[in-house]
């Protein structure tokens, strides 16, 4: 059999971040920017959740009702995600030991350098979140797809299906030193 070219196979990271920007938007998160890049790094999904002053309220959060706009920024948060799509019995953890020291630092820098260019943003609440996608080779003779656990969202194209199987909030903080 021979081999075929690269551009026949899809590009299952960029086919992984689209599924995770679509299930962050069906859970009312707004997408910013998909792969934000800097000389530093690149940052796969940036998306803002704007809580509303119910649900602040609940987390026990102060603000006033007549600063609309304070209370805005008081209440939304920044996600920067970094998403890892692996196939199952991948080396590196489902992507989980992809995510080193380094690679946060970069990922940190690259988000200072967003919130420097979007200033408006710069007083949100951030954080850094990962998101852990397996993708699955389907072939023909295959009927099902077995799962070890029940997967957030799916999404599948012809010979590949797609499972968000993991969403780590605050998967780690913005005190790195320079690494």
């Amino acid at each position: 059999m021979a081999n075929l070219p690269p551009s026949h196979y899809p590009d299952i990271g960029s086919l992984g971040e689209d599924l995770v920007a679509q299930w962050l938007q069906s859970t009312g998160w707004i997408i910013l920017h998909r792969r934000f890049s800097s000389r530093w790094g690149e940052i796969d999904i940036i998306a803002e959740y704007a809580r509303k002053a119910e649900e602040a309220k609940e987390a026990g959060e102060q603000g006033s009702r007549g600063e609309v706009g304070k209370l805005r920024t008081q209440h939304s948060i920044l996600a920067f995600v970094e998403v890892k799509t692996r196939s199952s019995g991948s080396w590196d953890a489902g992507g989980r030991s992809a995510i080193t020291l380094q690679k946060q630092a970069k990922i940190w820098r690259t988000a200072g350098i967003f919130l420097a260019q979007y200033p408006e943003k710069a007083d949100y609440s951030c954080r850094f979140d990962v998101a852990i996608v397996y993708c699955q080779r389907i072939s023909k003779n295959l009927t099902g797809v077995t799962a070890n656990q029940e997967p957030l969202a799916t999404s599948s194209i012809p010979g590949y299906k797609f499972k968000l199987q993991e969403y780590i909030l605050a998967a780690f903080d913005s005190s790195i030193d320079n690494a």
